[in-house]
C-alpha cells in the first residue's frame, strides 16, 4: 500500500490502523496477513512531486494507493491509476465523472443539502464556496435554483484572507443578507467562522448550514452563545460502539504524536477496513495477486498497466462492511451509496439531532418537540459567565479581599443585582471582570467590538451585569432587560474654592446700582429739603433779645435746615437714629416722611438680606450648562473614550452638541479618557480647568466621597437606562427580563441604589445635587 497524506498526523494513523486493522476486523483470526504502509509526505499542489511519488511507489509492487488529492493534484493521480490500473482510495472530496479505479469514502453531500433547503424554503441566500471540491455542488444548485426562482449570491473565497473576508460580510450585511450555506473545507471554514464572529454576524437572525459531513467537529462555541441558527451534517455517530471502542484506544496513544480526530479520520479507518477486508476476499478467492519484483516503470509507453489491478479493483468496490461512517458500500465507479447521515441544528446547550438524510428516505426530521428545553431548564447544572466592569459602586473589590475567593471577592451594586437576579431564576454564577476595562464599541475599521458587549457577541460570556447603557448599536448585537435604573448624561466639575464674608461684605446684600441710589437719593433728598425749608416760612424764626445782652441778636440762626443739617437730618433718619431738630413747615415734613418710608422698607430688606449672606459660603460656577462649555475655551471637556455618552456625542444633530463633538475629537491632547475613574482624577487635578461627561449616576456617587472635591452642574443632557445584557437569542433573556421587573416593582432597586450611593455616603448633605451654595457656621 502507499500513502500519500499531506499532514504528519494522517502519517501516524494510517500506519495505527495499518497495525491494527486485522484485529478490529470480525472473524480477524481468518486473515493470517499484514498490511504493510509505505508513507510519503509530499505537498499535493505540487505535481511532479506527485508523479515522482507516485512512479516511486509503483515500482515498488504497492497493491493499492491511498491518499488525499486537491484541485491540482486530482486530475494526475486518476490519470495515473486508470492507466497502470491502480486502485486509489480517498477521503477526499468526491470528483465529477466516471473514474474507473477510484474508491470515494466520502459521500456526496449534494443530496442533503438540496433537500434541507427545501425544507428551509429559502428563496435568498448565499452560497460560499472553493474550488478544491470543484463545482458539482454549485452547479446542482444553481439548477435547483433556476427551477424554483431562487436567487443565489454564489461567491468563491478560495483566496480570500482574512481581512477580505471581514469585508466581505460587511458588504452582504449592507444588502440585508442573513442566510448562508458554507462550503468550504476545514481550515477555510475555520478562518471563515471566526471572521463572521468578529464582525457580529453570529447572532439571532443569521442563518448558516455547513456543507460538510463533520458538524460536531466545528468549534461552534461562540456561535452557540451568540444566538444564530446554525445547521450541518454529521457522518460519525459517536454513540456507535465501535466508534467508542476506537476512540478509547486512540486517546491512550501520545497526543502529540496522534493528535484529536475528525470525520476524515473516521474515513481514514474506514478506507484501511476496506482494503483490509478486500485482501480477505481476495485469499479466500484464492486470486494470485502478488507483484514480485519491479512493477515497471510507469511512465512508459505505451503504459504497461498491473494484470491483476482489475481483480483488486473489483474486489475492492464488493466490499461491503459497518464502518465509523456507517455502511461503507460502492457503486459501479466506487462512490458511496446507501450511506445515511445525521442532520444537526446548533441548540443552546450545544448541537442536537434534528434528523438523518439517505437516498431512500431523503430528509427525515425526528426531532421532538416536546424534549425541547425550556428557557431555562439545565441551567442549574453549569455555571453561567457573568461580565462586568470594575466600577464604584457597581463593581469594587473587598477590603482584605486576597481573604476570599470567587465571587466572594466583590462588592458594590452590580454584585448584588447579580445575585438577586441569579437566585430569583436559580443558576449558579461566576463573576468575570472585563480584561480590557471597556463597556463596549465597535472598531470603525475592523469591525469589532470591545468590552463586555464584544464579551457576549464573541461568546465568552453570558451575561452583563453592569452600568451599559442600551442603544441602538449595541441593541443590534445583543439584547437589553428592561432597564434597572434611569440616568441622563451629566456635567462633572471641580468644586470652585468657597469665598468667605470679607471687610466689605457687608455691602453683599444690595446690589451696587442700589448703593449708588440710595445715595443719590440721600444727597437729593438733603438739597429739596434745605430748598424747601429756605422757601417755607415756617422754618424762619426771629427771637428777642434777652435782658442784660445790650439787645444784640442771638447767635442761633434764623432757619435750622441748613445745608449740613438737612445732610444730618437725612442721614440720621437713614441709619433709624434720628436728630435733634425736625422740620415744621408742612412741605418739609411731607419730604421727611417720604425719605423715613423709604429707609423703613431700604433698611428692612437689607437687614433680611444680610442675615442669610452672613450665614453661607459663596460658591461660583463658571460652567453651569453644556451652552457654556460649548462657547467657552478655557475649560477644556471630554468622555470616556469607548461608551455611549461618545457615541451620543458623535452621533448627535443638535447644535450645541455637534459643537461639543467637534472640539472633543480634535482636541490636543485627547480630552478621551480611558476609563471613568480616570476622567474623575483628571477633573480633580485640573485645578477647575476639565470636565468630564458621565452618567448622572455616577457623578452623583462620585460627589458623595473623599475628598468631596468635585460637583455635577446643570441638568442631564438626555436620557436614557442601564440594563442586563445578555448574547442574541439567549435562553437567559427572558427571565432575567421578568427578574429585573419583580425586583423593580418589590422596590429592591430603590434600596440597592440608597445603599451604595447615600448610605455609604462620605460627604454628607454637602454633596447634593447642583446647589452652588452650602450653609455653614449659622450664627444668631
Amino acid at each position: 500500500m502507499c500513502f500519500f497524506p499531506p499532514l504528519f498526523h494522517f502519517s501516524s494513523l494510517l500506519s495505527f490502523l495499518a497495525t491494527h486493522s486485522l484485529s478490529l476486523l470480525p472473524n480477524a483470526s481468518e486473515a493470517p496477513f499484514n498490511l504493510v504502509p509505505h508513507v510519503d509526505n509530499i505537498e499535493t499542489a505540487n505535481s511532479f512531486a506527485v508523479t515522482n511519488a507516485f512512479c516511486s511507489q509503483y515500482s515498488r509492487g504497492v497493491f493499492a494507493i491511498f491518499g488525499l488529492y486537491d484541485k491540482r493534484s486530482v486530475h494526475t493521480l486518476t490519470s495515473f491509476c486508470g492507466a497502470l490500473h491502480i486502485s486509489l482510495i480517498t477521503p477526499s472530496f468526491p470528483t465529477e465523472g466516471e473514474s474507473q479505479f477510484i474508491l470515494q469514502l466520502r459521500p456526496s453531500i449534494r443530496g442533503a443539502l438540496l433537500s434541507l433547503l427545501d425544507h428551509y424554503d429559502w428563496n435568498r441566500f448565499v452560497f460560499l464556496y472553493d474550488t478544491d471540491r470543484g463545482y458539482s455542488i454549485l452547479q446542482a444548485i444553481m439548477e435547483k435554483a433556476g427551477q424554483n426562482s431562487w436567487q443565489v449570491s454564489a461567491i468563491c473565497v478560495e483566496n480570500f484572507n482574512d481581512a477580505s473576508y471581514r469585508q466581505l460580510l460587511e458588504d452582504l450585511d449592507r444588502r440585508q443578507e442573513k442566510t448562508f450555506v458554507i462550503d468550504l473545507e476545514a481550515e477555510r471554514l475555520n478562518n471563515m467562522l471566526e471572521q463572521i464572529v468578529s464582525v457580529g454576524k453570529h447572532v439571532k437572525g443569521y442563518h448558516y448550514i455547513m456543507a460538510n459531513l463533520g458538524f460536531k467537529d466545528i468549534n461552534l462555541e461562540r456561535f452557540m452563545h451568540g444566538g444564530a441558527n446554525v445547521t450541518g451534517f454529521q457522518l460519525v455517530d459517536f454513540s456507535n460502539p465501535m466508534v467508542i471502542k476506537l476512540m478509547q484506544r486512540w486517546n491512550k496513544l501520545d497526543q502529540r504524536e496522534y493528535p484529536g480526530s475528525d470525520y476524515t479520520s473516521a474515513l481514514t479507518y474506514d478506507g484501511v477496513m476496506v482494503m483490509a477486508e478486500a485482501f480477505r476476499n481476495l485469499r479466500r478467492q484464492k486470486v494470485d495477486i502478488s507483484r514480485r519484483g519491479n512493477a515497471g516503470d510507469c511512465l512508459a509507453n505505451p503504459a504497461a498497466p498491473w494484470n491483476q489491478g482489475i481483480d483488486m479493483e473489483r474486489t475492492l468496490k464488493q466490499v461491503r462492511l459497518q464502518g465509523l461512517t456507517g455502511n461503507v458500500q460502492f457503486d459501479h465507479y466506487g462512490r458511496r451509496v446507501n450511506y445515511t447521515m445525521d442532520v444537526f441544528e446548533l441548540k443552546s446547550n450545544g448541537p442536537r439531532r434534528i434528523g438523518y438524510w439517505n437516498d431512500a428516505d431523503k430528509l427525515v426530521l425526528t426531532q421532538d418537540q416536546a424534549l425541547l428545553p425550556n428557557e431555562t431548564s439545565g441551567m442549574e447544572n453549569r455555571t453561567v459567565i457573568v461580565t462586568t466592569i470594575m466600577e464604584g459602586p457597581y463593581v469594587m473589590l473587598k477590603k482584605n479581599w486576597e481573604m476570599y475567593e470567587g465571587n466572594e471577592q466583590y462588592e458594590g451594586y452590580c454584585v448584588d443585582l447579580a445575585y438577586e437576579i441569579a437566585k430569583h431564576i436559580g443558576f449558579k454564577y461566576k463573576i468575570s471582570i472585563v480584561p480590557d476595562g471597556k463597556y463596549g464599541a465597535r472598531d470603525p475599521e475592523t469591525k469589532i467590538w470591545n468590552g463586555m458587549v464584544g464579551e457576549l457577541v464573541y461568546g465568552k460570556a453570558e451575561i452583563a451585569v453592569a452600568p451599559l447603557t442600551i442603544t441602538l448599536v449595541r441593541e443590534e448585537v445583543i439584547d437589553f432587560s428592561k432597564p434597572f435604573m434611569s440616568l441622563g448624561i451629566s456635567i462633572m466639575i471641580k468644586k470652585p474654592q468657597k469665598s468667605k464674608p470679607g471687610v466689605f461684605s457687608f455691602l453683599d446684600p444690595l446690589a451696587y446700582e442700589i448703593w449708588m441710589c440710595i445715595v443719590f437719593a440721600y444727597i437729593g433728598v438733603s438739597v429739596v429739603l434745605f430748598l424747601v425749608s429756605r422757601f417755607s416760612p415756617y422754618e424762619w424764626h426771629t427771637e428777642e433779645p434777652e435782658e442784660g445782652t445790650d439787645g444784640l441778636p442771638s447767635d442761633q440762626p434764623p432757619n435750622e435746615f441748613g445745608i449740613f443739617n438737612s445732610l444730618w437730618f437725612s442721614l440720621g433718619a437713614f441709619m433709624q437714629q434720628g436728630c435733634d431738630i425736625s422740620p415744621r413747615s408742612l412741605s418739609g415734613r411731607i419730604v421727611g416722611g417720604v425719605w423715613w418710608f423709604f429707609t423703613l422698607i431700604i433698611i428692612s430688606s437689607y437687614t433680611a438680606n444680610l442675615a442669610a449672606f452672613l450665614t453661607v459660603e459663596r460658591m461660583v460656577s463658571p460652567i453651569e450648562s453644556a451652552e457654556d462649555l460649548a462657547k467657552q475655551t478655557d475649560i477644556a471637556y471630554g468622555t470616556l473614550d469607548s461608551g455611549s455618552t461618545k457615541e451620543f456625542f458623535r452621533r448627535s444633530k443638535i447644535a450645541v452638541y455637534e459643537k461639543m463633538w467637534s472640539y472633543m475629537k480634535s482636541a490636543e491632547p485627547t480630552v478621551f479618557t480611558k476609563t471613568t475613574a480616570e476622567g474623575v482624577a483628571r477633573v480633580r487635578k485640573s485645578k477647575g480647568k476639565y470636565a468630564f461627561l458621565l452618567e448622572s449616576t455616577m457623578n452623583e456617587y462620585t460627589e458623595q466621597r473623599k475628598p468631596c472635591d468635585t460637583m455635577k452642574v446643570g441638568g442631564n443632557l438626555d436620557s436614557k437606562g442601564y440594563g442586563v445584557a445578555t448574547p442574541k437569542g439567549s435562553q437567559l433573556r427572558s427571565a432575567v427580563n421578568l427578574a429585573v421587573l419583580k425586583l423593580n416593582e418589590q422596590g429592591l432597586l430603590d434600596k440597592l441604589k440608597n445603599k451604595w450611593w447615600y448610605d455609604k455616603g462620605e460627604c454628607g448633605s454637602g454633596g447634593g445635587g447642583e446647589k452652588v451654595s452650602h450653609y455653614v457656621n449659622q450664627r444668631g
